[in-house]
């Protein structure tokens, strides 16, 4: 279980990897040469360059090329390893964490990096006016952790309690330059900072990258960060590569058009078709295919539950009033062939989900829940149980005799969801129930979801952070502006979500892996008795890359292709490829 255990006992955590005399970090791996730009296929354009605000994939992919955090969890072997902090230490009860910072670092515009930034970052995410999603990771039994400044490059953590695995609580948490953005947060003006459209001079990180270009609608170019902190085991400054371009190319096809025509060189998520089809692929002798195996992100139905909004139709309405049903999300449930989408969707390259945790998370899924099976007789008695009944042409009626009807929303550029849905709507038309299913593109369906919350149903994939569940709090908090059936509440709305909020804030302060496990199996099986959200498979992890691309190490966590950016190289660089 050494994936999700601590160390609790006062102790020093350093990195093996050398530190140079400069505080900069050498890292193992083969040694490249500098040179060359890397272009990847992105299917939809990233929403913002303001990390605080980010919660799409397509954001977090750039960011994580331009930011850097105090302690980061290795993508391959999911355990933490020094960043930004180059030693920590914790106290034996777990409440105070002393960082120790590198020192004569910058950030990509020249400006020095210290402790002031770091308690900036931890200072707006924690503000509750700044409105910021990740804010919830940081509050431990309804209170925040607090920060001090010890020293220029020295800062303490004092928790309210015991966090499960603080040293994972700052993976992902980018620290931010408080030269140019504390004026905007001072302002009330935090969240507009850092637009796509932002001059690329105004952006600042502590990643490999940064800001060169933005052209909306096509691409987002980076450049080597001329401060960067690593270097390779030769003492060279990396990143290697000297431009990273994202390309925005709308669907999975076209992802995998470009790069089989070589206008890409690295694709990432493949489905399976794609996957299969590139396999037979005539240039298939220039890149490298690799399933990597089951992973971590899951695809889900899930229901609108929470209040009409203002102005609903008396339809949606009473369509809203049905899905409320828990019996009737139940039979739901029962009526889908998961099977058949591994089958026929993923060519067998997925597993079929029992609840909300995917396979790939062996540590954490709860190994009690039964396999899926697809049971139409017991979705029948189960809608019987509850009143409702079928007509003479089989459509199935509510308890107050109306037609039981529904819509999907869908992302129009992923190809798998969309097969998903229909799917569904054919399984449940053998029980009755009429599915429309509505594509949109993927702003416009979050907008519905988590703002206007005008929609019945909607098909979405979630990859999670971490092996931990904790990354996943947004999701599972009532609160949370990711809660998708019913986002950021005031309160609980079911006794089943107030027991939800219950296990996760106590397994968040629970140091006992065997403790914290039993809660969160519970928190599945009250997801799967209650199906706000039902799960319906997990993919594995299918990318490709190049053939001379070294250090092309894919892994099961996100970001599973361009994790180790900064020592991905080309060999031959500086003779033309990519110039």
């Amino acid at each position: 279980m050494q994936v999700v255990r601590t160390v609790y006992l006062t102790i020093t955590l350093v990195w093996l990897a050398h530190a140079l005399p400069d505080d900069r970090l050498m890292l193992s791996g083969d040694v490249g040469s500098r040179g060359g730009r890397l272009v990847s296929a992105q299917r939809i354009e990233p929403k913002t360059l303001n990390w605080l605000y980010a919660s799409d994939v397509s954001s977090r992919e750039v960011l994580q090329r331009l930011m850097a955090d105090l302690i980061h969890i290795n993508r391959q072997t999911l355990q933490p390893e020094a960043a930004l902090a180059k030693s920590w230490k914790g106290s034996a009860d777990g409440l105070h964490w002393v960082l120790e910072l590198r020192e004569g670092l910058k950030f990509s515009d020249g400006e020095p990096f210290d402790a002031d930034d770091v308690v900036f970052t931890f200072q707006v995410i924690l503000d509750e006016k700044a409105h910021s999603p990740q804010r919830d990771l940081l509050i431990l039994g309804d209170k925040p952790i607090a920060i001090r400044k010890l020293g220029r490059y020295r800062v303490a953590f004092d928790l309210p309690q015991a966090y499960s695995v603080a040293d994972r609580l700052f993976d992902g948490v980018f620290i931010l330059p408080r030269h140019k953005l504390e004026a905007a947060y001072k302002q009330g003006k935090l969240e507009q900072a850092w637009p796509l459209t932002a001059a690329a001079g105004d952006v600042a990180g502590l990643g490999p990258f940064r800001l060169k270009e933005y052209v909306a609608g096509e691409r987002i170019t980076l450049e080597r960060n001329p401060y960067y902190w690593k270097v390779d085991q030769a003492g060279t400054q990396l990143p290697y590569l000297d431009e990273l371009t994202f390309l925005f190319v709308g669907t999975e096809d076209n992802q995998v058009l470009r790069f089989e025509a070589g206008e890409s060189d690295i694709v990432n998520r493949l489905g399976a078709r794609n996957f299969a089809a590139l396999e037979k692929s005539r240039r298939s002798g220039e890149f490298n295919l690799v399933n990597v195996g089951a992973g971590l992100e899951i695809s889900f139905l899930f229901f609108n539950l929470g209040e009409p909004p203002a102005g609903a139709s008396a339809e949606l309405k009473a369509h809203l009033a049905v899905l409320r049903r828990t019996k009737f999300r139940q039979a739901v449930s029962e009526a889908i062939d998961r099977e058949s989408m591994v089958r026929t969707i993923y060519l067998g390259r997925a597993s079929a989900l029992a609840g909300p945790v995917p396979p790939g998370n062996r540590y954490w899924i709860d190994g009690k829940l039964k396999a899926p099976v697809r049971n139409v007789a017991r979705a029948r008695r189960l809608l019987e149980s509850d009143g409702f009944k079928w007509n003479r042409e089989g459509k199935l009626l509510d308890p107050a005799g109306r037609a039981v009807e529904f819509s999907i929303l869908t992302s129009s550029n992923n190809a798998e969801r969309q097969q998903l849905a229909r799917l569904i709507q054919d399984d449940l038309k053998q029980i009755g129930i009429q599915v429309s299913v509505t594509p949109l593109d993927l702003r416009s369906l979050l907008e519905l979801v988590q703002k206007t919350h005008a929609y019945e149903a909607a098909i979405l994939s979630q990859a999670s952070a971490d092996a931990d569940p904790n990354p996943d709090i947004p999701l599972w908090l009532s609160s949370g502006v990711n809660h998708f059936w019913n986002p950021e509440q005031k309160r609980p709305a079911t006794p089943w979500e107030a027991e939800i909020d219950a296990l996760m804030r106590r397994q968040l302060v629970t140091r006992d892996y065997t403790e914290r496990k039993r809660m969160f199996d519970r928190v599945q099986e009250i997801a799967v008795e209650n199906q706000p959200l039902v799960a319906l498979v997990s993919p594995n992890v299918l990318v490709g890359a190049k053939k001379k691309l070294g250090n092309f190490r894919p892994a099961l966590l996100e970001p599973c292709t361009l994790w180790n950016i900064e020592q991905i190289y080309w060999r031959g660089a500086g003779t033309g490829v990519r110039p």
